[in-house]
């Protein structure tokens, strides 16, 4: 018997079985091995399985009603088969909506749909139906290809390449009526173009729905299932209804408030359950525990024993210990990773086991209770609350080729030279920075008004300088790291130290353009070196004790008087600033007066005549902080003195590509080519003799910058 398939030009010759001890073949319409009767080109070995020949080239399939699927030799643009989620590279059925299909896929979900559970007799390696209670570590993260849901749920049906079901998912209503859309039916379809669900609001990207394709209404499986009536335990009084939450009340259960979407709900007593909390499973195994929790549905109120906060209803338990916690604490991971501290914290139920120093909290400035779960790390005395521990959860970490210990003591300059201070001090007296083309010198004459080109601060202490060109750098910012960690950003992978960018810190929200910054590989964005290099437990010369950051913290800063959400705390006092005000230079240059200002954290006269501010004459509060000079007797707003552009360095050359010329950063009182109002603040202007162009920086969007650095004016060669 021969065959003239459309996927090959000569003729097919039907072969009974096919013998692989001369050779194994594949069959080129599904890209399995050929082992039952198959066809076979004799002049180029090109085979097709019984069931790829055979297959029609059209096919009216029941889950996808509006068109018929045809039937490709090869994938379109997009090859993901919508029913396993792998990908195309044989015979595919396809339908200009979009819906592509493996060619055994469609065979297979066409047999199931039109049959139903019991007669797949004809489907190929249909094994027996499994128990979930027999749990595989490999099926661990499988799901149905029906409702999309995890497999290990329910009785499910292995089907054989990896392609599984629910058996409930098999004996699926191919059509319901439902009360949220009770115009049309709703018909059970594939889900190619993902809707967002009526009642959960979540859009499902694969499996199947229930769908009114004219109307483009959309509803999960497992949301359809819902019933709309229940008797909970949680609540005997009457029967709650699902039903749209009108009031956005909190949930009795995990005490959360749902945006949208709908509840179980009392009106009568404003009684509320989530869909997800109102049948939670019975038993959940989680790793931070050694035995399963088993539900315990008593209204009653019990602190949990693995994060320390209250709960008061459907707590789990494990009995065999005698620990309470909350459904949503058996996920709590035995391990994490925090990025204020250099080791791991391990979460313990007892941490009187350990012999430890303090039981504040390092996160928040409330203690931890020692009845209680906690994260903790005994080697350091380090303890976090488990709550504020998970605030650091959507953190990425990353594994390092170098170790964390090593990683702050890579240099970013190379010693030249080396001087003795004493007997037994030595010090880097020449050096060659990477971000700076010359040899830099160690220098302490601070004559003249000198800014470091690091962190564009006022230098009064050990700086190096360069000879061959105004470049200076404080000791300290010469000697910060080549990369860094930085506890507060989410990558925590090391930053590289670098220079000469145009960014915003979203720390301190200042602009830069030719300081040193750190930058990350993963996001691409820029941290000045200023808050670079602040940690979460700095000392701060406004204040005799230490500061720690606490990221819960209700309060008014000392420095501005805003009202606090998280700040740098003093354990001892109260004493709080925001990470703005912590940063601000205790000394800085300002064209308004010839001599330094001087950061000043109180007020030694208080007659209201000398409050008032020298720059914007407006009236000072004399309990905050503000910059003076003593030997003029003039003082100023913080906010008058340390705008958000006094970090940009005038002069250098840049690229804008809404002009062909170069542009330079000037402070020149002359008409905006924008606004046509006079520039005051920072302006680009143009270097081009001729061209008198000049702009606002406000008047122009940062995104019209090429961003790379050119060349500085007063840089000399190298």
């Amino acid at each position: 018997m021969e065959l003239q398939h459309f996927s090959h030009k000569h003729p097919l010759v039907f072969i009974e079985k096919q013998n692989h001890e001369s050779e194994k073949a594949y069959c080129s319409g599904c890209g399995e091995l050929v082992s039952g009767s198959s066809f076979r080109c004799v002049e180029c070995r090109y085979y097709l399985d019984k069931l790829c020949a055979e297959a029609p080239s059209e096919i009216n399939h029941p889950f996808h009603c509006n068109h018929c699927l045809k039937l490709q030799v090869s994938p379109p643009f997009r090859n993901i088969c919508d029913f396993c989620d792998k990908g195309l590279d044989k015979f595919v059925y396809h339908c200009s909506c979009d819906l592509n299909l493996h060619i055994k896929c469609a065979l297979l979900s066409k047999s199931i749909a039109e049959k139903g559970f019991g007669k797949l007799d004809d489907i190929p390696h249909k094994e027996a139906l499994v128990s979930i209670e027999i749990f595989s570590e490999e099926l661990k993260g499988a799901k149905c290809f029906a409702c999309w849901q995890r497999l290990l749920d329910f009785a499910y049906l292995d089907l054989g390449h990896g392609i599984f079901l629910h058996k409930k998912c098999v004996d699926l209503p191919t059509e319901i009526n439902h009360f949220l859309h009770s115009q049309h039916s709703l018909i059970l379809q594939f889900n190619s173009k993902p809707l967002p669900c009526q009642m959960c609001k979540k859009t499902q990207l694969k499996g199947f729905v229930y769908r009114c394709s004219p109307c483009e209404v959309a509803l999960h499986i497992t949301c359809a299932e819902l019933p709309t009536k229940i008797n909970h335990l949680c609540h005997r009084n009457h029967p709650l209804f699902l039903k749209f939450d009108p009031e956005s009340l909190p949930c009795q259960i995990c005490q959360n408030t749902q945006d949208e979407g709908l509840v179980y709900c009392c009106s009568i007593c404003k009684f509320k359950l989530h869909v997800d909390c109102a049948s939670p499973p019975p038993i959940i195994k989680g790793e931070i525990h050694e035995h399963p929790f088993t539900l315990f549905w008593k209204q009653l109120p019990f602190i949990c024993d693995a994060c320390g906060t209250t709960g008061n209803c459907a707590s789990y338990t494990c009995y065999k210990c005698s620990l309470t916690i909350h459904g949503n604490c058996i996920s709590l991971p035995p391990i994490i990773k925090f990025p204020r501290h250099r080791h791991p914290l391990s979460h313990t139920f007892i941490l009187g086991q350990y012999e430890m120093k303090t039981l504040i909290c390092e996160a928040c400035p409330e203690k931890v209770n020692a009845q209680h779960g906690v994260y903790c790390c005994s080697d350091c005395n380090y303890v976090v609350h488990a709550d504020c521990a998970q605030e650091y959860s959507w953190f990425s970490f990353y594994e390092l080729e170098d170790m964390d210990e090593d990683l702050n003591e890579k240099s970013a300059f190379a010693v030249i030279k080396v001087s003795k201070l004493g007997e037994d001090i030595v010090i880097a007296s020449e050096i060659k920075h990477l971000n700076h083309q010359h040899n830099l010198v160690l220098s302490n004459d601070s004559e003249g008004h000198k800014v470091c080109d690091g962190c564009m601060l006022s230098i009064s202490t050990l700086f190096y300088c360069c000879s061959q060109c105004e470049f200076f750098l404080h000791k300290s910012c010469a000697e910060a790291p080549k990369k860094k960690k930085l506890w507060f950003h989410r990558h925590q992978s090391p930053l590289t130290l670098t220079s000469n960018h145009i960014f915003r810190c979203p720390r301190c929200f200042y602009w830069f353009n030719a300081s040193f910054a750190y930058k990350c590989n993963i996001c691409k964005s820029y941290r000045c070196l200023a808050c670079a290099l602040i940690s979460d437990t700095p000392t701060f010369q406004g204040h005799k004790h230490r500061l720690y950051r606490y990221d819960k913290y209700e309060g008014q800063c000392n420095g501005c008087g805003d009202q606090l959400h998280a700040a740098y705390v003093c354990k001892d006092c109260k004493f709080a600033v925001h990470n703005r005000c912590l940063r601000l230079p205790s000394k800085i240059l300002h064209e308004y007066d010839e001599h330094p200002l001087i950061l000043t954290y109180h007020e030694d006269n208080l007659y209201s005549e000398y409050t008032y501010c020298d720059i914007c004459e407006e009236t000072r509060n004399p309990n905050h902080w503000f910059y003076h000079c003593a030997i003029c007797n003039t003082s100023a707003h913080r906010e008058c003195v340390v705008k958000r552009h006094s970090y940009m360095k005038l002069g250098g050359s840049y690229r804008m590509r809404s002009h062909p010329h170069q542009l330079t950063f000037t402070k020149k009182i002359s008409a905006c080519h924008v606004c046509h109002q006079p520039c005051l603040d920072l302006s680009l202007e143009c270097l081009k003799n001729g061209c008198d162009y000049i702009v606002h920086l406000e008047c122009i969007t940062w995104q019209s910058f090429n961003y790379s650095f050119i060349q500085w004016e007063d840089e000399g060669t190298s």
